[in-house]
């Protein structure tokens, strides 16, 4: 016997508690009583004789339930022992026990727990039963018989029992069994017994709304829901619903779907969509065309807005599954059903164009396969022709009302065929963007975000040579598009780098000459508008930059040359430039990233192979750019040097071993030197500096330490002896705070790179020692980051000596009284770190704790033990206590 059986015989023997069970455990001693008069193994099949026998006394087809309480307790007996029973055994006693069930599953005083049982006794003789067994008719006591009486339970109006006949059902229905039918026996008869309950109810409701008894109408909802559920059951257990009845069924489902009534309509869908699911696989899918050709068939009147909405949904879910199923086919069929969806954009209602540029939208995402993208064939070609006819088509009178519709099933066209758009939707571009430049037409905002996907799906180059902007040679009768260069500017991606560098330079050169020509006098509309347009230009930059398909041989050194002037020159154009610069690098390390095999349309047409020499071009010229942007970050306000220490930081992650170690020297050199050129600060000094710190450039000892700190990350091993003498030389500097407190700042920005933390921990005791020595010499502002940078240090502390921790403890605990609120946070923050550096066990070296005697005792580190030390730490004297 299975021990999950002799589990829950058990639990009903130990006393039960429940008054529901008291009568199943007399039952149950009775039958083991017997059992050990006749000498019988307990096993399964000796339960389920003694039950069966006992089942004929209290329930009988002459006598019907003859005692409640002990009749449950024999199924519910019956229904925890027949799944242990051999198969064999249960097929031969299948007439006996559904004869002796028959009565209990039929009377009308059966209460639901009785039902329950003996429905579950019926799954576990259904799901045994061979193919010879279901050829049996329903008029026989046969297997058939006993599912007609689980589908009528099955709509039964108690959840419960409702519940479990349908899960009955679904255990039954999802039993394979050697056939070329790919449903099981039984689902035609649970398909066509749900159907017509259904049809039934469902007319049923139908007449009393037709004569407005609505009251009776509303009554046959509850019945409408219960046999949709069952409708549900059916399609799910049997691998979507039986090939011959889905005609019917789908005429049902579209009817239902426009009550108003959501949650029918919610309903009905949601079994069109269970149904769809299960031809996913294989072996269902093989019902799939006949499916979508019924539903085609179904078309409602081109007007009818209640139908109409869920039928299109229905049909954009059908394609998606075929188009998992079979993309090619799919793709194939996808002209003619774009016109048939297509020609609903003409309907007068909105609800139908809507869910019209819905579909066509759901058949563009999910039908274009990435096949046809990267080679397509003749044939593929001629598809996509044909659905750029019928885009272009779209843009005629006769959808003007269903325009905006139409705007986003072109733009989702952009985003499906990517780079293939060109020139297939290059009529489409041009009527849109003639739209657009109308100045009495109202979707102007719409155009742009179709305009938008267009230059990034065909690439700026392709738009201009249908949309010019008209700018430096204006020609007569063709409008000027500066209103283009915005759209550029949020849209350009994955694009020719060359075309910026040929046509937009030259223009932009053109327009500043014109601002350089106007000289000093005072300046006009004319000239603000040629200074608006240059930077609009230079402001597409970034998005030409952002994974080039051409970076090789667009990005040489004279255009790095040309943007190092600009960077010189032009302070307004840094934010781009810089923007610019780093997409280069961060765009082609994202593909460079990517493990696995080359996805070419997930990754834009750059395999990994592409990335990786875009890099290495990158990395050969990084030395000279590094150098200008080092130059350029010196000139620059505090405030406005986020973006040139981010795109920095891009150069100095790709350059070579080498240049790296040469210009952080170098940078080095420069900071000793300027550290014994700088005179120290007096009070007034600084007073001075925090006055004028928004308009006057800080110190140069401040802007090199900045690049120190960048730089440290990326530095090799052998640079760090030098890296740490920079720092603690400047951590003594009390008379520079904001000096100060960069070098606080060195420890955590280490302490991101992996490569940086070994460095900490291989030397975690120098550290300790400077930042205790230097605990004397520590400015109010530097508090908080060199909190910071012993909470970095805490974690490489080796268990044998945590003596640092009572060292620096006072200082924690009084600077959590600093008056600046993130340094009190991070105080706060490091105690807990080193209390559960404490907790997790070590030895505490007294003797090497300051002011501690040379022969102090060691301590064993715990939690305990550091509450101790903080106790200890509060008695510390300072201004703030």
């Amino acid at each position: 016997m299975s021990l999950a059986l002799v589990e829950r015989l058990d639990k009903i023997r130990s006393s039960p508690k429940l008054q529901n069970q008291q009568q199943t455990a007399v039952v149950l001693s009775a039958v083991d009583d017997t059992l050990r008069s006749q000498k019988s193994e307990p096993t399964p099949t000796a339960y389920f004789a003694a039950l069966l026998s006992l089942l004929s006394q209290y329930i009988s087809p002459a006598k019907g339930i003859v005692n409640k309480e002990v009749a449950y307790a024999v199924v519910y007996l019956l229904d925890l022992v027949t799944p242990h029973v051999p198969a064999p055994l249960l097929r031969s006693k299948f007439s006996q026990i559904l004869t002796s069930l028959a009565p209990a599953l039929t009377h009308q005083d059966a209460e639901a727990p009785l039902l329950r049982s003996s429905i579950g006794c019926l799954e576990s003789l259904l799901v045994v039963q061979d193919a010879q067994g279901w050829t049996l008719p329903q008029s026989q006591i046969s297997p058939r018989r006993a599912i007609a009486g689980l589908l009528t339970l099955a709509v039964d109006h108690r959840p419960k029992v409702r519940k479990r006949a349908q899960d009955a059902l679904t255990k039954v229905l999802k039993c394979s069994l050697p056939s070329p039918s790919l449903d099981h026996p039984a689902a035609d008869m649970c398909a066509e017994t749900a159907l017509r309950s259904l049809k039934e109810i469902a007319d049923e409701a139908g007449k009393s709304k037709k004569h407005k008894v609505h009251k009776e109408g509303h009554q046959h909802e509850p019945g409408l829901i219960h046999a949709l559920q069952l409708i549900k059951t059916i399609a799910t257990a049997s691998g979507g619903w039986p090939s011959r009845k889905i005609d019917s069924l789908c005429e049902l489902l579209l009817n239902i779907s426009r009550s108003s009534n959501e949650y029918l309509t919610m309903t009905a869908f949601e079994i069109f969509e269970v149904i769809f699911a299960g031809m996913a696989d294989e072996v269902s899918s093989a019902k799939l065309p006949r499916l979508l050709e019924v539903i085609a068939e179904l078309q409602p009147s081109q007007n009818d807005s209640q139908l109409l909405p869920p039928w299109i949904a229905v049909i954009s879910r059908g394609y998606d599954v075929s188009a998992q199923v079979d993309p090619e086919e799919t793709f194939q069929k996808l002209p003619d059903l774009f016109i048939m969806i297509s020609n609903f954009l003409s309907s007068s209602s909105h609800n139908i164009r809507v869910s019209a540029s819905e579909c066509l939208i759901s058949l563009l995402v999910n039908c274009i396969p990435d096949s046809v993208l990267l080679d397509p064939s003749i044939y593929d070609e001629k598809v996509l022709e044909k659905l750029a006819k019928t885009i272009a088509d779209l843009l005629s009178v006769k959808y003007q009302a269903a325009w905006m519709e139409v705007f986003t099933v072109i733009g989702a066209m952009f985003d499906s065929l990517r780079w293939r758009s060109a020139p297939l939707l290059s009529g489409a571009v041009k009527t849109v963007g003639d739209l657009r430049g109308n100045e009495s037409f109202a979707g102007k905002r719409e155009a742009d975000a179709v305009l938008a996907k267009a230059i990034r799906a065909m690439g700026p180059d392709n738009v201009l040579n249908v949309l010019p902007l008209n700018l430096t040679k204006p020609v007569a009768g063709q409008p000027g598009r500066a209103w283009l260069l915005p759209i550029m500017r949020d849209s350009v991606s994955n694009t020719c780098l060359a075309h910026f560098r040929t046509e937009l330079v030259p223009m932009s050169e053109s327009m500043f000459q014109r601002v350089l020509n106007h000289g000093e006098a005072e300046r006009t509309m004319e000239v603000k508008i040629f200074e608006t347009i240059v930077q609009q230009i230079l402001a597409c930059l970034p998005g030409y930059c952002d994974l080039p398909l051409d970076l090789v041989e667009a990005f040489d050194q004279s255009f790095a040359e040309l943007l190092s002037n600009l960077l010189y020159q032009q302070t307004g154009l840094r934010t781009d430039i810089c923007r610019a610069l780093q997409n280069l690098v961060d765009s082609n390390q994202a593909i460079a990233a990517i493990e696995g095999d080359d996805d070419l349309v997930a990754q834009s047409r750059t395999s990994r192979a592409d990335a990786r020499r875009n890099i290495q071009h990158l990395a050969s010229l990084a030395g000279n750019l590094l150098a200008v942007l080092f130059n350029v970050y010196s000139e620059t306000l505090p405030q406005y040097r986020g973006t040139i220490l981010r795109c920095i930081n891009a150069y100095l992650s790709i350059i070579s071993e080498q240049e790296l170690t040469e210009t952080f020297t170098r940078v080095a050199a420069m900071l000793e030197s300027s550290l014994q050129e700088s005179a120290p600060q007096t009070q007034a000094d600084k007073q001075k500096q925090q006055q004028k710190s928004n308009t006057k450039m800080p110190p140069m000892s401040h802007t090199l330490m900045d690049m120190i700190i960048t730089v440290s990350i990326y530095l090799p091993r052998a640079s760090f002896v030098s890296l740490f003498n920079t720092a603690a030389l400047i951590v003594d500097k009390d008379d520079d705070p904001q000096l100060q407190k960069k070098a606080y700042k060195l420890i955590p920005r280490l302490a991101e790179s992996e490569q940086g933390r070994a460095a900490l921990q291989e030397r975690s005791m120098e550290l300790q020692q400077l930042l205790l020595s230097s605990a004397g010499k520590a400015s109010a502002p530097a508090r908080r980051d060199r909190l910071a940078a012993i909470a970095q240090i805490i974690p490489f502390l080796p268990q044998e000596d945590l003596h640092f921790i009572p060292s620096i403890l006072s200082e924690v605990v009084i600077s959590v009284k600093e008056v600046n609120e993130r340094a009190r946070t991070a105080a706060f923050d490091l105690l807990v770190l080193m209390g559960e550096k404490m907790s997790a066990g070590g030895t505490v070296v007294n003797s090497k704790v300051p002011n501690m005697a040379s022969d102090a005792p060691s301590a064993p580190a715990s939690l305990e033990e550091f509450f101790t030390m903080v106790s200890a730490g509060l008695a510390g004297g300072s201004p703030h206590m």
